[in-house]
């Protein structure tokens, strides 16, 4: 039996109350939650409110699941709301769902409610709870792994959208016996945010960088280092630039913005592609905007990359591939302390259908002491 009333740290979970219909109404009509919520109404009203209050969240614990109003826990202001849907009683599973006014944001509301939720829901006797997010909605990426789940996967055009289309969502799941607490990431946070040796910044990529990124990878020559060789579409590089933080918090990949640390201008891109959790093997990948190429910033960015890659990943070895007629690209890396290790024959695809041969540089961790 699921409880009227939670107690989830600074606020609580509790029945929907006519007094809450113009918070309501004002937390739904967020941009924010209606852009990640498209079942919502919009506009969202005061009249939406009264009927979500009346009819649509009793319907829910009708139907087996159960929608609280989220409270803070000393006024009993709305902040949020929360629930339980889409109940399979025969798998014993559920989805979580949750939303937070952006009067409350950035208080840990939302971690809260999502573990007093989880752990409600198990001693009720689910055994297994979904938290779907967009690929484009991180903080709700990082509520799941805060809150224990992990990620399992791609739900393909699970999601729909307000014009009638469909998007993939994330599937994090969490099981009645997983462990407490966090998830552990991959791919941890950069410490202070970035990456620096005072010449040469390394941050994550944001939708800001659209622009330097788009004109770096559709010049002729890196282009011809893409796999395929083909160039990209501005919409490509914009969705790029939104899923990064998504890519680096499912453990993915990072992808970072490379900056000319004086004057903190985007000088080009690197990223470091987790293919090989088994042994501890990730590649990684760099290109450089011509006015910043011949000035030591290739070399400064793979060195950052790789200290933090074996210092705080904890990855064993690095590697990257060139075309052989990449030569400005070996000497980087070699500078950098990789050590070239053969010739991968016909691995890439090249133009018109061909094959193209790539020249194999590793880098092993240092050796522990």
């Amino acid at each position: 039996m699921i409880p009227e009333v939670v107690a989830a740290g600074p606020v609580r979970l509790r029945p929907f109350r006519p007094a809450d219909a113009d918070d309501l109404a004002a937390g739904c009509g967020d941009p924010e939650n209606l852009r990640f919520n498209p079942g919502m109404p919009r506009p969202y009203t005061v009249a939406d409110a009264r009927w979500w209050i009346t009819e649509g969240a009793p319907a829910a614990r009708t139907a087996g699941g159960v929608a609280y109003a989220v409270a803070d826990a000393g006024t009993d202001r709305l902040v949020g709301g929360a629930g339980l849907s889409h109940v399979v009683p025969g798998r014993d599973q559920a989805e979580v769902g949750y939303w937070v006014a952006p009067w409350a944001r950035r208080r840990g509301i939302a971690t809260a409610v999502t573990r007093a939720l989880a752990e409600t829901a198990f001693r009720a006797g689910l055994v297994r709870l979904e938290l779907l997010t967009d690929a484009e909605n991180p903080a709700s990426q990082r509520v799941a792994l805060a809150a224990g789940f992990r990620h399992e996967g791609v739900r393909r055009a699970a999601g729909r959208s307000r014009d009638g289309g469909r998007h993939d969502l994330l599937a994090w799941v969490r099981l009645g016996d997983d462990p407490d607490g966090p998830t552990p990431r991959v791919l941890p946070d950069l410490p202070r945010g970035r990456l620096t040796d005072g010449v040469v910044t390394l941050r994550r990529l944001a939708p800001d960088d659209v622009d330097p990124l788009h004109r770096l990878h559709t010049l002729p020559e890196v282009v011809a280092n893409r796999v395929p060789p083909v160039a990209p579409t501005r919409a490509a590089i914009e969705r790029r630039c939104r899923v990064a933080e998504s890519h680096w918090l499912v453990g993915a990949s990072a992808d970072f913005a490379v900056l000319d640390a004086a004057t903190g201008t985007v000088a080009g891109g690197c990223a470091l592609v987790y293919d090989e959790p088994a042994t501890g093997q990730a590649m990684v990948g760099f290109s450089l905007l011509p006015e910043w190429r011949g000035r030591g910033f290739a070399g400064g960015l793979l060195r950052l990359l790789a200290g933090w890659a074996f210092d705080d990943v904890g990855l064993a070895r690095l590697w990257a591939g060139t075309r052989p007629d990449n030569v400005g690209a070996q000497r980087s890396l070699e500078r950098a302390g990789f050590h070239r290790e053969g010739l991968m024959r016909g691995r890439l695809p090249g133009p018109d259908g061909s094959r193209v041969d790539s020249v194999l540089y590793a880098l092993p961790a240092p050796a522990r002491r």
